[in-house]
């Protein structure tokens, strides 16, 4: 398959026509994935995928990919038989350092991972929460604000992302983390290509993307160890000192710690909130009958951002591996099984949610999982992203009510991250 691949005949689909290890299938319009997945559920819930073909790097014995809502939470809800220590960010195997230092609490197991976690839900306290959530508006103004300016001083279009959608998480992270501004276009490009999922746009060496996302990696963990050790020396009132000065039973997380956990942020709630809301604005675009009824109610707010991130799944999946042999929902599986488990899919499974191909924002109850399925691994800052999601949209409703998508989105290579790399757009008062 192709990017110029003829559209996929959604009538006479065939599972052995199907591979979600090509990178260019993830280019395919949303639709034609929904119904790849619809049929997975249907025919083959745990279909098994061979790995991704990558430059220099020797292919793994493959996956299995879990499609349906059940069989998800099923494997979640038992960590220690499908654990994420072995990788849950990377289909292929990964260095035990590299797979902890990329993945941080995501791709670690019990008891490590309820250590690291009780340290930094400790530092992460309800009430420096509350300052950054309060903090959120004032960011979102300004950016929107910046938005128009540059609509007014040009041909009256921006590019939803760009201005938009990237640097409102970015900025709640930076500033929560102490990052000051001259670190702050490092910290974006770099981010970009951890997520980049080898997108050839975002990754000039395509001989060898591998070494250019661990450069990426270490270049943002350089940032923020150089960080907390200057806040060792000269404390402050942001989350870096909070997490360097937590202790829980004598233990303190390490720099090198604290570095792989910003870069989790970046991943967890910068592009998440992100491709939520540059997803959720197009989503808006082609509902504009949702839009205006939630543009007219804020009472909407709360279900409004839930069936966004249902409907969006920014990470498209999460990978978990079996520690032993065994069975669920009558699939055997061995030690070393490694299985995906497609977000995605099961946010659109009819056995959980009623007309799950229609966008509708006053759905409720929305069981969705897109902030992580229950278990260990549930989403630590899922009240900070919704609290953005809801204020950026009200905000744009009430600052940006003459916003227009102008164009198609140009969509990230990527099976991990449903991302939006730019996605036109017009403000018709500023013409």
């Amino acid at each position: 398959m192709s990017v110029d691949a003829v559209a996929l005949d959604l009538d006479n689909l065939r599972l052995d026509e199907l591979d979600l290890s090509d990178p260019d299938f993830w280019l395919r319009p949303p639709a034609e994935r929904h119904a790849v997945f619809d049929l997975l559920r249907r025919e083959r819930p745990f279909a098994y995928f061979g790995e991704p073909d990558i430059p220099m790097v020797e292919p793994g014995p493959g996956y299995y990919a879990v499609t349906r809502y059940a069989d998800l939470e099923a494997l979640s809800s038992r960590p220690a038989v499908f654990c994420s220590g072995e990788g849950a960010v990377s289909i292929l195997d990964i260095p035990a350092d590299l797979n902890e230092f990329y993945g941080s609490m995501i791709s670690m197991d019990d008891p490590r991972h309820a250590k690291i976690r009780r340290l930094v839900s400790k530092a992460f306290t309800p009430r420096m929460l509350e300052r950054v959530v309060d903090s959120v508006r004032e960011i979102v103004d300004d950016v929107l604000a910046q938005a128009r300016r540059k609509a007014e001083a040009g041909d009256g279009t921006i590019d939803v992302v760009a201005d938009i959608a990237a640097p409102i998480p970015l900025r709640v992270i930076c500033d929560m983390m102490g990052v000051p501004a001259e670190d702050r276009a490092l910290v974006l490009t770099q981010s970009n290509i951890v997520l980049s999922g080898g997108d050839p746009d975002l990754i000039e060496n395509q001989d060898d993307p591998l070494t250019a996302v661990l450069e990426a990696g270490i270049a943002m963990a350089g940032v923020m160890e150089r960080l907390a050790a200057e806040r060792v020396a000269n404390p402050r009132g942001d989350l870096t000192t909070a997490l360097v000065t937590t202790e829980v039973d004598g233990e303190r997380l390490t720099h090198q710690e604290i570095a792989s956990f910003f870069i989790l942020l970046l991943v967890a709630g910068n592009e998440t909130t992100r491709n939520a809301i540059s997803q959720g604005v197009l989503a808006l675009s082609e509902n504009p009958e949702q839009r205006a009824r939630w543009a007219a109610d804020p009472g909407l707010d709360r279900t409004a951002v839930e069936e966004i991130v249902r409907w969006t799944s920014p990470i498209t999946w999460m990978r978990r591996t079996a520690t032993e042999d065994g069975e669920v929902n009558g699939h055997r599986f061995a030690a070393g099984d490694k299985f995906l488990l497609f977000y995605a899919a099961a946010n659109r499974d009819p056995e959980v949610f009623r007309d799950p191909q229609v966008f509708d924002l006053t759905r409720d109850p929305n069981p969705h999982v897109g902030f992580g399925a229950k278990g260990p691994h549930f989403c630590l800052g899922a009240h900070l992203a919704r609290r953005e999601i809801a204020v950026t949209f009200r905000a744009l409703f009430e600052q940006l009510p003459d916003l227009e998508v102008a164009g198609e989105p140009d969509r990230l290579r990527s099976s991990f991250v449903n991302g939006i790399k730019r996605l036109p757009a017009r403000l018709t008062g500023a013409r």
